[in-house]
């Protein structure tokens, strides 16, 4: 496996990083797109491919977390090579023009959240933690967050919500629970979160191998950031800004995630402008799951750009 986190320090573990790699299949003088870049564990990587003469592209939505990466670039032998933007993946064919990536060679997704926003960002992310309910990946953006979903939507909205973006089987009981308690005083941190669903779930639910509070945190998460609505539109201009040949390489976490893009590729391979490169996603091995557990639930699917279907 590439060890660019070790080298460069970066903030988690990238998943899949090999596959990655080898099926994105970047050479020296190439330009690529990280559309998600993070802590730059999966760039670092296609850089250290792209060189002499590549360029990449980086696209990091949280301002915070891109400074931090700005910093490691700036000290790395990479620094005259990346341009970093501050925005959100759904301006991506804009973005691209305006720093003359259109015709990239490659461009990766990694849909999965960050490590950091887990551990540091103290947004409210992380149900193991007391902190604010924000859960906004940019706080700069006009979002709703976690906190005013839960403390103004209606029951009704709450349960679509939590059924819909969390597959979450006792959606009513939570979200008549959130009701409820809201009206005795408003609800603000992770903490009181946590232990309304713990009251509204039975005692099985909370002694299972998954945390009984996971698929109500991924639904706000989810709500909070427009989540799976701006999946489609990163793929569709993804789809776009490829050149002739050019690879398109997803990273999902879950299965709704994996659906828009399972469902994007068959549409495009159907419409004769992307090729399916792999029937079914990869996913990590044994020992890539031994070292980095995150990895188990990666799914990583791939298609090209067929060369009569380029525009931009």
């Amino acid at each position: 496996m590439y060890n660019v986190y070790k080298t460069y320090g970066t903030m988690h573990i990238p998943v899949l990083l090999d596959k990655v790699v080898e099926f994105l299949s970047p050479h020296p003088g190439q330009k690529f797109i990280d559309a998600t870049i993070d802590g730059g564990g999966h760039a670092l990587a296609i850089l250290e491919q792209i060189a002499p003469g590549g360029k990449l592209l980086g696209i990091e939505w949280d301002g915070e977390l891109l400074k931090q990466l700005r910093l490691k670039i700036q000290s790395s032998k990479f620094k005259n090579d990346v341009v970093l933007v501050n925005d959100s993946y759904t301006n991506l064919k804009e973005i691209a023009t305006a720093s003359n990536f259109e015709g990239a060679d490659g461009i990766i997704f990694d849909l999965g959240m960050s490590s950091w926003h887990l551990e540091e960002a103290e947004r409210g992310f992380s149900f193991a933690k007391d902190e604010p309910l924000d859960m906004r990946y940019n706080t700069q953006f006009p979002n709703k967050t976690a906190s005013e979903i839960v403390n103004e939507y209606s029951y009704e909205k709450l349960t679509k919500i939590l059924k819909e973006y969390g597959e979450e089987r006792f959606a009513k009981s939570i979200a008549e629970a959130i009701v409820k308690a809201r009206k005795e005083k408003p609800i603000r941190t992770t903490f009181q979160l946590v232990e309304i669903i713990k009251s509204s779930t039975p005692f099985w639910y909370r002694r299972r191998r998954i945390h009984f509070a996971t698929r109500t945190f991924q639904a706000l998460r989810i709500a909070v950031n427009r989540e799976l609505e701006n999946i489609k539109s990163g793929l569709e201009q993804a789809e776009q800004i490829l050149g002739n040949g050019g690879h398109l390489a997803v990273i999902s976490f879950h299965s709704l995630e994996d659906r828009i893009v399972k469902n994007f590729f068959r549409e495009m391979a159907r419409a004769g402008r992307l090729k399916i490169l792999i029937k079914k996603p990869i996913r990590a091995d044994l020992a890539e799951t031994t070292e980095n557990p995150r990895a188990r639930s990666a799914k990583l699917r791939v298609a090209e750009k067929l060369s009569s279907a380029f525009r931009c």
